[in-house]
């Protein structure tokens, strides 16, 4: 396997496919490198290098007891980039992933960078606090971590519910919700809670004002696990010159239900 090490010794897998100008892509929360396949392929098969790695904790990267954190995870992906030494490279986030490409920019700079896109992603703030009441109460990730604690594979598979808006009428095989219990199971259970507190807690906003590469924010508007209204519609605002494109009906896992779409917003993007 294609590894490297952190730090502090961690080994993190990652993929790397194709040649060209590079995308790196940052997984969402329980998941791993392997929910971008179709995307990877997708850009690979027309002239782009790209790269997905596991978070640590998370599929084939070691499962350190400690390090579950934004900082840690934007240093990670520095060490990723400059392993690779990429250059003028594209860093695509999806959910809780959109907080750590956008991390890497404000704790490392867009040197390397050519361009930003968040994926139903968690910037600015997910949670609420006391100014920014319109955050999802604290009780939701409460209920979150008590339940992985008790019966993650059940969590887990009920939780494919909302993710794909199969209440909503969205339509996904057997076959991928098995794929994404299998794939959430990999991970280690303490990075599992751990991350959901680094998610809800963690306060972009000050990261939004340092993003200064163009960037795409793309969001399902019937997305019932990171609402719309309170995180990409203002993690748009936030960021300079950024363009909002919004998925009508579209839940949360959008990059498997709106798959097609998406590969040919990131392509005309990339294209520019």
């Amino acid at each position: 396997m294609s590894t490297f090490a952190t730090q502090d010794g961690t080994q993190i897998y990652f993929k790397d496919w194709g040649t060209g100008k590079p995308v790196l892509f940052s997984h969402g929360w329980p998941l791993d490198a392997d929910m971008w396949e179709y995307q990877m392929e997708y850009l690979s098969s027309r002239g782009y290098r790209t790269i997905a790695f596991d978070r640590r904790g998370f599929g084939r990267s070691d499962q350190p007891w400690t390090g579950n954190n934004y900082d840690t995870f934007a240093d990670d992906i520095a060490g990723l980039i400059n392993h690779l030494d990429l250059q003028e490279v594209t860093l695509v986030g999806f959910s809780m992933g959109g907080g750590d490409v956008s991390r890497y920019i404000a704790r490392h700079g867009s040197k390397r960078v050519a361009g930003l896109v968040l994926l139903g992603a968690v910037t600015p703030l997910l949670g609420k606090k006391p100014d920014y009441p319109q955050g999802v109460d604290s009780a939701v990730f409460d209920d979150i971590k008590a339940s992985l604690l008790k019966d993650r594979a059940q969590f887990i598979a009920d939780f494919s519910t909302p993710f794909y808006g199969l209440n909503q009428g969205q339509k996904v095989s057997d076959g991928v919700l098995a794929q994404t219990l299998n794939i959430a199971l990999l991970a280690s259970l303490k990075a599992t809670v751990d991350c959901v507190t680094a998610f809800s807690e963690t306060d972009f906003r000050p990261d939004m004002a340092k993003i200064d590469v163009p960037t795409l924010v793309i969001h399902g508007d019937a997305d019932q696990v990171v609402p719309f209204e309170t995180t990409g519609k203002v993690a748009a605002s936030l960021i300079k010159g950024a363009e909002l494109k919004v998925y009508p009906g579209a839940p949360h896992g959008f990059a498997a239900t709106h798959a097609q779409t998406l590969n040919e917003d990131l392509l005309a993007f990339l294209s520019r």
